[in-house]
């Protein structure tokens, strides 16, 4: 089976869950089929193919450079016999390319476009394209994969046009030989944080969608000996980024041992600095899966992570971490939540050890790399099929 793999992230240029997904995926699709992976960036290399926005469009708006780069990769399809698409980043490129060559498209939505309306902040009328491009992409797409059930209760809710049948949930996965406890404290040490301290880890993007601010106004009520652990870079908009900082140093004036790592650390890095987390904290308003939990939890620790999106569907609230209901309309209750939730988990080192230890043994055994890589083949067959 000749498959075209389509996506905006790829090793060396890794820095969300979309591209972690992607590169596990095409990872373990390798062996089952014959692959060619199209994705941004200069040069190319054996099954991979990178492309870049229009020079003519340099300084234009950010996403009519992803509309010129979907039509480079469209062009650059022929000999595939299905096409799979990523995110609206590449989207239309899938729509296009299965219109030009009459082949099957399967789109994957790690996130909707209409349920994340901050994005205008950061692409201003750029927002109305990405909207329109996922729109005109999925309900097109011959097979939709959602990455979690509640994923799919959204795609259908926000694209009622679309037939229930063609879409189907693939959850995320993780690699758990990679994610796995590191009893080295090298990195901790470099970063300043105490090994003999407790520390509660956050690690993603600054953006409105992960719930940062929420978190630092919540950790003004963290128990007094807890460190905070910040591994946030690449703010969506100055403003964000604005607001991040001076959350973070209001934090300083009032407690020690507050940490901010604005730079993208290597894997090996993060594993380390999750390890020993107390607690590892996902704060995210909206979140179809979230593969960062599952990362904590083969590294073997607690989350706490707001119920939202698809999150319940991979920590087990009361097993391996604490859920916190959040509702747009109450944000000081979220983050007064928030910070209970913490200090339980914080104050109760042997629960902890327990939560982790299940949510190790949760993600080895439902969210391997192979089995995920195996039921998204079973898509394309049965998409090829016609059933």
């Amino acid at each position: 089976m000749r498959v075209g793999l389509l996506t905006r992230e790829y090793p060396p240029d890794v820095y969300g869950g979309a591209g972690v997904h992607v590169e596990f995926l095409a990872r373990e699709l390798r062996p089952l089929v014959d692959l060619d992976v199209h994705t941004w960036g200069e040069g190319a290399g054996e099954g991979v193919r990178r492309h870049r926005a229009w020079p003519a469009l340099d300084g234009a708006n950010d996403a009519l450079r992803t509309l010129s780069v979907d039509l480079s990769i469209a062009a650059a399809l022929e000999g595939r016999e299905l096409v799979h698409s990523h995110t609206w980043y590449t989207a239309l490129a899938g729509h296009l390319g299965a219109l030009h060559l009459g082949i099957p498209h399967v789109m994957t939505a790690h996130s909707l476009e209409p349920l994340r309306p901050w994005k205008a902040e950061q692409l201003g009328g750029g927002y109305a394209l990405s909207a329109w491009a996922e729109r005109t992409a999925i309900e097109a797409a011959d097979g939709v994969i959602a990455v979690s059930r509640a994923m799919r209760d959204d795609i259908l809710a926000c694209y009622p046009a679309l037939e229930p049948k063609r879409v189907r949930v693939v959850h995320n996965g993780i690699d758990v030989s990679l994610y796995r406890a590191d009893p080295g404290t090298d990195v901790l040490r470099r970063f300043g944080v105490d090994p003999q301290r407790p520390y509660v880890l956050f690690v993603g993007r600054i953006t409105r969608q992960k719930g940062v601010p929420h978190l630092l106004r919540a950790a003004r009520d963290l128990v007094k000996d807890a460190q905070l652990v910040l591994c946030a870079g690449a703010p969506d908009t100055p403003e964000i980024g604005r607001e991040f900082r001076e959350l973070v140093e209001e934090l300083k004036r009032t407690r020690d041992g507050v940490r901010w790592i604005p730079s993208m650390l290597p894997r090996s890095e993060v594993v380390q600095l999750l390890t020993h987390a107390s607690v590892f904290v996902c704060p995210s308003v909206y979140e179809p899966l979230g593969i960062v939990n599952l990362e904590a939890m083969a590294c073997g620790t607690a989350v706490v992570a707001s119920r939202v999106g698809g999150i319940p569907e991979v920590v087990e609230d009361g097993a391996s971490g604490l859920l916190v209901p959040y509702a747009e309309r109450n944000p000081e209750a979220f983050e007064a939540g928030l910070a209970a939730a913490l200090n339980q988990v914080v104050a109760d080192p042997g629960t902890a050890r327990r939560m982790g230890e299940a949510g190790r043994e949760r993600a080895a055994a439902e969210f391997g790399w192979d089995a995920v890589a195996r039921r998204t083949v079973e898509v394309y067959q049965e998409i090829l099929n016609g059933t």
